[in-house]
């Protein structure tokens, strides 16, 4: 595995079985030194062969969540005053999510980044600079493929490259196109939409969100939950969803990509 999915409360030793068990769909989480805390249930491997496109608001498919399993999700960070609340909250319940990134917020804070990765998040990419990609020209759509992806990998490594170290994407507004996604399945990069969300873009108060989110989610039983880092009303909430989850027996799953995305000729 990168260095950017190793676990901030697993040990030598769990870690390395873990990194031999990349090609299995799912692994048991390493275990919560606080034992009263949410807690990170399992870790689930997801590859673009298997799952190509996940998440019911965009496409047919999902992941195998069984019921009363999250996924936790957050967009267009880093963003330091918000993100590290977020982080925090996750941190005391020993809680591991996924951060889809804005490349040029990640250039321009790349120590946050190396945060996210260093507390065992799983990173994901989110264009360069958020663009509506359903109407933009192909090659400027893939050159915010790549851009965003480059921005991150320099922010994380030192090293410019578009070959992603976690080959997860998220369009910006759930917008592409059948030939990026296309694009982006030859590269073996994983589309991740999501479930349920909170609408946090949305204004509201922090106690409404809190309600919406708890309410879809509760409907639902399970499923990817899509946030905004950014958002200081979601900052404001989370340890409060997360004693939400906690308090009605759901379950968190921390997703990790199973194998080195292709090379590919378009990788440029």
């Amino acid at each position: 595995m990168t260095k950017m999915l190793r676990l901030r409360w697993t040990s030598m030793a769990v870690a390395a079985t873990l990194a031999a068990l990349a090609g299995i769909a799912a692994t048991e989480a390493a275990e919560c030194p606080r034992k009263d805390a949410l807690g990170t249930s399992r870790v689930l491997s997801v590859d673009a062969k298997t799952y190509p496109r996940v998440g019911l608001k965009s496409f047919p498919q999902t992941l195998p969540l069984a019921d009363r399993e999250v996924v936790l999700t957050f967009d267009d960070g880093p963003n330091p005053p918000t993100t590290s609340k977020v982080l925090a909250a996750l941190a005391q319940e020993c809680v591991r999510a996924t951060f889809f990134l804005i490349g040029l917020h990640a250039s321009q804070q790349p120590d946050m980044v190396k945060r996210i990765a260093r507390e065992g998040h799983t990173i994901g990419h989110h264009t360069y600079s958020h663009p509506f990609m359903a109407r933009i020209p192909f090659d400027k759509a893939r050159s915010e493929i790549d851009r965003g992806i480059a921005a991150v990998e320099t922010a994380l490594h030192g090293a410019a490259t578009t070959t992603p170290s976690t080959p997860f994407f998220r369009f910006p507004y759930f917008e592409g196109t059948p030939a990026q996604l296309d694009l982006l399945q030859s590269r073996g990069i994983v589309v991740l939409g999501a479930d349920l969300w909170a609408s946090d873009w949305n204004e509201m108060t922090p106690e409404q969100e809190l309600k919406l989110v708890t309410e879809r989610l509760a409907a639902s039983g399970k499923g990817i939950v899509l946030f905004h880092d950014p958002k200081a009303r979601t900052a404001a909430i989370m340890p409060a969803f997360l004693r939400y989850l906690r308090e009605n027996g759901y379950r968190i799953v921390h997703i990790v990509p199973s194998a080195p995305p292709q090379k590919n000729a378009d990788a440029r």
